[in-house]
């Protein structure tokens, strides 16, 4: 007989109280090409396993001093699991082979035993022997792809969790069988607990499964915007629904949906439309009424000095209003790409508010407006930019006066109101409707009513204020009635005692 020729020969572990059989055992298997190693007991069997644990077969005798065979196996397996061990013995019984067995022997080798009798024993252990090691390689490698399938779901599942677009899988048969947390604004009526759930159920709004539907029956990926009007905030989003094909069959599997969030877009969108209507409207008027008096003067239809003055005036009137809403434009600009540069200081608002209304008197006066300025003398500071402060009170007293009523008042109060200083602007005006209060801080809204049709503006003001006062963390807020007039409370957090 002859070895399989490897790099590293196999070990052979002999342990015998016997000299002869030990040097018989090994004078054989050293002749076939294994590394042989003896001992004459147990014990020492056990330090030579702990020191070559690589070892293939053990052939060890049943009975010797001190530790027997059996006593032997069971500590060997635990050394050399996959070790295979041979019993040597010249009292072999049912009752020994049982027990030796039930201890993990693998065969017997009956005393006396010729070369043979040893080759063919050996050959046929380390035939098993390589047989458990292939086995456990296979049962390694299969747990290794097994946990590296799961670990690859579970980062599949990690990913799909984490995108911030909405995911959805459904069947051939149409019941949902993956989603995300993004894909919650889709399905109201999903139970995370149920596996498999009907879409059709599930699903909303209506029109997102009319794309489904259409995707699986075209067989052709699909996308659309979809309003999701079963929200109480009505959004908007865009979905991608793709059909999945078996390739060469070409069986119908499934369809998976991606989404995302276009809700701010359509709001930007919506602005943008807003705003080339204002403008178009904002400059066309004034730009149409500064050439038709240009015009006049130019053809010397007015030749008369006064007239001509007052076409001036207007003229003048009408590009300010230009002016005011570039200034406005640019300060939105600013806010929105956080450009803005501030010198934030103690400022006292009393004279910001006076600085304002003498700003404002030429206006007041010639609509025959009284304005009111009441502030307390100890009244806090409010650490913020100057040019901020004024641009916000010069809104809303703007505001005050040219939504009053001729001979109308105007009232400024400021007050300390805990860790806030609060500044109301209060006037005798036309008032703002109930319904579009929600809407009045709004970028280029304007409420459109017959009273107010001769007043100028680009719809920014308020919008400008809201955006100041978020940003000292303070807060404004609304009361008005049609016909009675209207007051904007604005709280700015304070700091320290003004000076007298």
């Amino acid at each position: 007989m002859s070895t399989d020729q490897s790099a590293v020969p196999e070990t052979i572990l002999v342990i015998d109280d016997e000299v002869g059989i030990r040097n018989g055992c090994r004078r054989v298997l050293s002749a076939e090409g294994f590394q042989v190693r003896l001992a004459e007991t147990a014990e020492q069997g056990l330090e030579l396993l702990r020191a070559h644990p690589e070892t293939s077969l053990t052939l060890v005798d049943l009975r010797m001093p001190g530790m027997g065979g059996l006593e032997y196996l069971p500590q060997a397996a635990e050394l050399a699991p996959e070790m295979v061990s041979v019993v040597i013995t010249a009292y072999a019984t049912i009752e020994t082979a049982v027990e030796a067995t039930k201890r993990g022997a693998y065969d017997f080798l009956v005393k006396p035993f010729t070369p043979d009798d040893l080759l063919r024993v050996t050959y046929k252990a380390l035939q098993h022997v390589r047989l458990l090691r292939e086995r456990n390689r296979l049962q390694a490698e299969q747990e290794r792809r097994l946990l590296e399938l799961a670990t690859e779901k579970s980062r599949l599942r990690i990913i799909i969790n984490a995108m911030a677009e909405g995911v959805l899988v459904a069947n051939a048969e149409g019941s949902l069988v993956l989603y995300n947390p993004a894909a919650l604004r889709v399905l109201p009526g999903c139970d995370p607990q149920v596996a498999v759930s009907d879409l059709k159920r599930v699903l909303q709004p209506p029109a997102l499964l009319a794309l489904i539907n259409e995707a699986q029956e075209q067989r052709k990926r699909l996308s659309r915007e979809i309003a999701l009007t079963h929200l109480p905030e009505q959004g908007w989003i865009l979905a991608d629904a793709a059909p999945v094909v078996e390739q060469g069959s070409g069986a119908f599997l499934g369809t998976v949906v991606v989404f995302r969030d276009i809700t701010e877009l359509k709001k930007v969108e919506q602005v943008k439309a807003q705003f080339v209507n204002m403008v178009a409207h904002e400059l066309r008027a004034p730009l149409a009424a500064i050439d038709g008096y240009l015009a006049l003067m130019q053809e010397g239809l007015a030749t008369d000095p006064a007239q001509q003055r007052q076409m001036v005036a207007r003229s003048r009137q009408r590009l300010k209003a230009l002016l005011d809403l570039v200034g406005d434009l640019l300060n939105m600009a600013r806010m929105e790409a956080g450009t803005v540069r501030r010198e934030i200081e103690p400022h006292c608002l009393r004279e910001i508010a006076s600085e304002v209304l003498e700003m404002m008197a030429p206006l007041a006066a010639e609509r025959e407006i009284t304005c009111h300025l009441e502030f307390p003398p100890d009244l806090p500071p409010v650490e913020a930019d100057r040019e901020e402060l004024i641009r916000l009170c010069n809104n809303l007293v703007s505001n005050a006066i040219k939504y009053n009523r001729e001979s109308g008042e105007v009232r400024i109060v400021g007050e300390r109101e805990g860790p806030f200083v609060k500044l109301v602007v209060s006037d005798t005006g036309v008032g703002i409707s109930e319904e579009n209060q929600q809407r009045l801080f709004s970028e280029f809204f304007r409420e459109r009513r017959a009273e107010s049709r001769h007043v100028t503006g680009t719809g920014l003001g308020l919008s400008i204020v809201k955006r100041i006062v978020d940003f000292y963390h303070g807060r404004v807020e609304v009361q008005s009635r049609p016909g009675q007039g209207t007051t904007f409370t604005v709280w700015l957090p304070c700091r320290f005692q003004c000076r007298e």
